[in-house]
């Protein structure tokens, strides 16, 4: 465990549109609304750059790592208001043809990017007239990423990821897991909850999941419920949809009460 103080956290849901000037927009604005409540790390949710008509529009915006409008947004953001915040997923460019990478980015309050992590499992879902498959567009990340940095030592993941705790259990023990997200109004309504509340409980440490969060101008619904989860896995904030900021303090003292008191991850076995 790297936390030595208690920290404000804030995960920013969105309604994502199919304008990435109207979205930077909005998510400066609730960016600035976090950070001026006191949150020290902000966490934007899956997509919260674009969601755009059709899966070729990813493609028109993707960015060459360091270097573009969305990286610089998220660098200026940071370094504005001195915090550590994570660029839910950003399109970047990729080695294939018409994909591109799904990426997470963290910033430092300098406005340094620190960490970034390409989405490694992709969704696809299909069941009546829904019909999602990821890997059309996009290219899956070859290896897992953690964050140790002087205020919290973070896993990172992205949406889909959380069906796999694999995941997790490779990124070794961490204070905070991020869960970005973008997750269907189906699958979300019946999944959602109770994975986060499970990957919190079963690495003993707090899960921080931003959202998309309601219906989009292209059509898809989302399910929202952006949420602060503690080790113990108790729900901290929550909101259902539209969107807003989930804020609740991350601290040193109630991580050590739980792995104490029952000290599942020193008796693992495999």
């Amino acid at each position: 465990m790297h936390m030595k103080e208690s920290l404000k956290v804030a995960a920013i849901q969105m309604v994502t549109g199919i304008s990435l000037s109207e979205n930077l927009e909005t998510a400066g604005r609730l960016i600035d609304l976090a950070a001026s409540d006191g949150a020290r790390l902000i966490a934007l949710p899956e997509y919260f750059c674009l969601l755009g008509q059709n899966e070729t529009d990813k493609l028109k915006i993707a960015e060459t790592p360091g270097d573009g409008p969305i990286q610089k947004f998220l660098s200026d953001k940071s370094r504005q208001h001195g915090i550590w915040l994570s660029g839910g997923s950003i399109p970047l460019v990729s080695p294939v043809q018409d994909k591109v990478l799904n990426t997470q980015l963290v910033f430092n309050p300098e406005g340094e990017q620190i960490a970034r992590y390409d989405k490694i499992h992709l969704f696809s879902f299909s069941r009546g007239a829904e019909n999602y498959d990821e890997s059309r567009g996009i290219v899956a990340g070859a290896s897992i990423q953690r964050v140790d940095t002087p205020i919290a030592d973070i896993g990172l993941s992205i949406c889909y990821d959380l069906r796999f705790p694999e995941l997790y259990r490779a990124l070794g023990q961490v204070d905070l897991i991020l869960v970005p997200s973008a997750f269907t109004y189906t699958t979300g309504q019946a999944h959602w909850e109770v994975l986060l509340r499970a990957r919190a409980i079963e690495n003993q440490c707090y899960v921080l999941a931003p959202a998309q969060g309601g219906v989009h101008a292209n059509g898809r619904k989302t399910w929202g419920h952006s949420m602060l989860i503690d080790p113990w896995g108790e729900v901290i904030s929550v909101l259902d949809e539209q969107e807003g900021v989930v804020s609740g303090t991350i601290d040193p003292i109630r991580l050590s009460e739980v792995r104490q008191a029952l000290p599942a991850l020193k008796h693992r076995v495999l």
